[in-house]
């Protein structure tokens, strides 16, 4: 059996388009092991010349899903992976990883509640991992998922999640649009502040755990701001990410 660092040959079993710019890609797995929420996969490309690129990508599919993962993917005009990603690969087409990885920024329900997600763009790909989790056991842990996109076409998953939610079990997505809003739109318009935490985490009391995924900016302004609502920063996990940066 092969470990998690050890390279593998998967197969691209359905691609499917999130928004404009996102995209999930289905990799079925000849030596599949079982990930945790929260962890990821590296992907590595290699051209005809030798040259290799290689990216880390969270796994945005369940832990109960078998055989196979779902990376969902931002393409970034700049990157060296996710343009080939998006432009270029077709059902059939074959990916070399490696993984699952990553045991720190992970959540299982066995570990219990509350649970807040903050999340900034495709920083939610690995807490939506959890959330599908979540499901997949009938867990009813006490949950508020806090996501910030810049417009309603830029939110991941959204149709999704909003069937969560609507779901009464225990789950509550609250969104904040940074840039453009439709018409009657009566949720939160700016970047996440100190305000906005303490009217979306405070009803989960202080002995929540917290996980943060984004932008740097983001994640540190999060944590930041539970740590001063009097959550202890050992309840506080965050996973960072940027063009050049880790799993996204």
């Amino acid at each position: 059996m092969l470990g998690p660092l050890a390279w593998q040959i998967a197969t691209v079993t359905a691609l499917r388009p999130e928004t404009a710019h996102v995209k999930t890609i289905t990799l079925a797995l000849p030596a599949w092991t079982p990930h945790r929420a929260g962890q990821h996969y590296d992907v590595r490309l290699t051209a005809p010349d030798g040259y290799q690129a290689q990216r880390s990508y969270s796994v945005a599919s369940a832990p109960e899903q078998t055989g196979a993962i779902d990376l969902t993917i931002e393409r970034l005009e700049e990157g060296e992976v996710s343009p080939y990603l998006h432009d270029v690969l077709v059902v059939g087409d074959q990916l070399e990883v490696r993984g699952p990885i990553g045991g720190y920024f992970v959540w299982e329900a066995g570990l219990g509640g509350p649970l807040l997600l903050i999340a900034g763009g495709s920083g939610v790909v690995p807490l939506m991992a959890m959330l599908r989790h979540r499901v997949a056991v009938a867990s009813h842990v006490p949950t508020r998922l806090l996501y910030s996109s810049r417009t309603p076409e830029d939110v991941i998953y959204r149709a999704e999640l909003e069937q969560l939610a609507a779901t009464g079990t225990g789950l509550d997505v609250i969104h904040t649009l940074t840039r453009a809003q439709p018409a009657g739109w009566t949720g939160y318009a700016r970047r996440i502040d100190a305000p906005m935490l303490r009217e979306v985490a405070m009803p989960l009391g202080t002995a929540v755990q917290a996980f943060i995924c984004g932008p740097t900016l983001l994640v540190e302004a999060a944590a930041s701001g539970l740590v001063q609502l009097g959550i202890a920063p050992e309840r506080i996990r965050t996973e960072r990410f940027g063009p050049t940066g880790g799993p996204s």
